[in-house]
């Protein structure tokens, strides 16, 4: 049965206070050849011939450990041990959620507790939320931090920035203030200072960058500090904390990242968790919320949620954000993987990565015609190719081996691209895997 608690005059009444004709006026932004368009579906069907065309279309996927797997671009295959999933899935932290009385729930708010100085610890920041949804919004919400903390409204993106974290800043961030994109430039680094003016609020930089290139986040963030603006340092690939210097120790003023290296699987694109710390004088500031420690009324031990400024709590005009809750699950997922590694553990798996990238980018470069564009980098370089970087890779699916991402499909505008792969390799690759990449590339550009 419907449920339609609106009479017609109740829905005219609308109507008349938003100035429309009628309901049509509120799909007129829809193109006339979109409305009414039907779809080519088939009849509904009963539950096991559901359950047999899905299990068809499933039976069509290839297991990404079935076949050499060589892409990255900001989404990493990692190896997930059997404990995480087994602890995560326990009742108590499956359903968890935060109730709106936040203290009554102590066990998740200390896996958030937990989780903020796992997170503070890595990224070698004072402060850090307890996670939000992704990257791309954790790096949006940064801008409108920045914008916020300066009272500016002008953010300098670097061109190596992942391209999909560009359009969710523009998205969240562009109706805030202007955004400044240099062009991209694979293997080197831009300079920022003919970019910087009086109202620059920040220079976002991904480290490592979407072409795999190592930055100093050093001179930039002088740079930006000279000017008055703040260093956003974006971080896509978790594991690269554990060799690489923290992006605080490099000057960072806020630090957006993504966390699904660590505890998550690729999962077809999600859920995944977005990271978010900070210098602790901006903790006011912060989006999302924050939990933090102290003790009870008898001196035990307790866990309370410090700081939520989001809208459903503070009014409107007063919130840092509009998100209405956190990757819980999957922060938990990288809190246990993480602790499962301890530091010592983390320093050996970033090893490894580094190694295995290493190990490939000497094979692949040493096939003629192809050169190596990335001169520093943790597990992800880029290659320039003699042949186009689209006929290659599919040439490769062919012979079975995903070898990477064309830049070409996160740059479609830059046709100088199209020659660039960007490939990446993690402790889940063996020696077998680089040797079949190798000969078969051989093949492609013979």
């Amino acid at each position: 049965m419907r449920y339609l608690p609106l009479t017609r005059d109740d829905r005219s009444a609308m109507l008349a206070k938003i100035g429309a004709a009628g309901i049509g006026d509120l799909f007129r932004d829809v193109p006339a050849a979109a409305r009414g368009a039907t779809f080519d579906l088939p009849p509904h069907a009963g539950e096991m011939e559901v359950e047999r065309m899905l299990s068809g279309l499933a039976s069509r996927n290839v297991a990404a450990g079935s076949i050499p797997f060589f892409c990255g671009a900001g989404a990493y295959r990692h190896h997930v041990p059997a404990s995480v999933d087994a602890l995560i899935q326990r009742s108590e932290f499956l359903t968890s959620y935060t109730p709106y009385q936040p203290e009554i729930a102590q066990g998740t708010l200390q896996v958030l507790f937990e989780f903020q100085t796992q997170v503070a610890l890595i990224t070698g920041m004072e402060v850090a939320n307890a996670s939000m949804y992704d990257g791309s919004t954790a790096t949006a919400e940064a801008v409108l931090m920045a914008h916020r903390l300066t009272g500016r409204n002008r953010a300098v993106l670097s061109g190596s920035l992942h391209p999909h974290y560009v359009e969710t800043v523009r998205t969240m961030a562009g109706l805030a203030g202007d955004i400044v994109i240099a062009p991209p430039a694979p293997g080197r680094a831009e300079d920022f200072a003919g970019l910087l003016d009086a109202d620059t609020s920040c220079v976002v930089v991904q480290n490592p960058d979407v072409f795999g290139l190592l930055r100093d986040l050093a001179p930039i963030a002088e740079a930006a500090h000279a000017k008055g603006a703040l260093l956003i340092a974006v971080v896509t690939e978790a594991v690269s904390l554990g060799l690489i210097e923290s992006p605080g120790a490099m000057g960072a003023d806020i630090v957006a990242g993504e966390g699904q290296s660590l505890g998550n699987g690729l999962n077809f694109g999600g859920p995944y968790v977005g990271l978010f710390a900070a210098r602790e004088k901006y903790l006011r500031q912060m989006p999302g919320r924050l939990a933090g420690q102290t003790v009870d009324a008898a001196g035990r031990r307790g866990f309370v949620l410090t700081l939520s400024a989001r809208e459903q709590h503070i009014r409107r005009e007063k919130a840092t954000s509009n998100i209405c809750t956190n990757s819980g699950l999957c922060a938990l997922a990288f809190s246990i993987h993480l602790s499962l590694l301890g530091e010592t553990g983390l320093n050996r798996l970033a090893r490894l990565n580094h190694a295995r990238a290493r190990q490939l980018a000497d094979r692949l470069s040493a096939v003629k015609g192809v050169e190596l564009v990335t001169p520093a980098f943790f597990n992800e370089f880029t290659l320039k190719l003699p042949k186009p970087a689209s006929f290659v890779a599919d040439a490769l699916a062919d012979k079975g081996v995903i070898a990477g991402v064309r830049a070409s499909r996160l740059y479609p505008h830059e046709p100088r691209l199209d020659d660039h792969l960007i490939v990446a390799a993690t402790e889940t690759n063996t020696d077998a895997d680089i040797d079949i990449y190798a000969a078969a590339l051989r093949e492609v550009l013979a």
